[in-house]
């Protein structure tokens, strides 16, 4: 089980009718559905990628912020951040 929240853990709970720790105890007793096992695994898989849009947006704004010195910017750095949030939200929305 992943601890970190997502933003569809209310969505997976109204589902399949139980709180997430439920959900998860099912999973590890092996009497959960083909179905929830799989909305478990894509539940891990959201959690990550919401975390890197988190992480890749802290970067940007962190190198963005008013009180850098704007000579200090890397267009190579900047690209590959936003390559990387690109991907990071094409993951998190499919």
């Amino acid at each position: 089980m992943t601890n970190k929240p997502t933003s569809q853990d209310e969505a997976l709970e109204k589902a399949f009718g139980a709180c997430l720790d439920a959900l998860y105890a099912a999973a590890e007793a092996d009497t959960a559905s083909p179905a929830l096992q799989r909305a478990l695994q894509l539940r891990s898989f959201l959690a990550v990628a919401e975390e890197q849009v988190f992480v890749v947006r802290e970067t940007i704004h962190r190198a963005t912020s008013g009180d850098r010195d704007p000579l200090e910017l890397c267009a190579e750095a900047m690209y590959f951040d936003a390559q990387w949030l690109e991907a990071a939200l094409d993951a998190r929305d499919s």
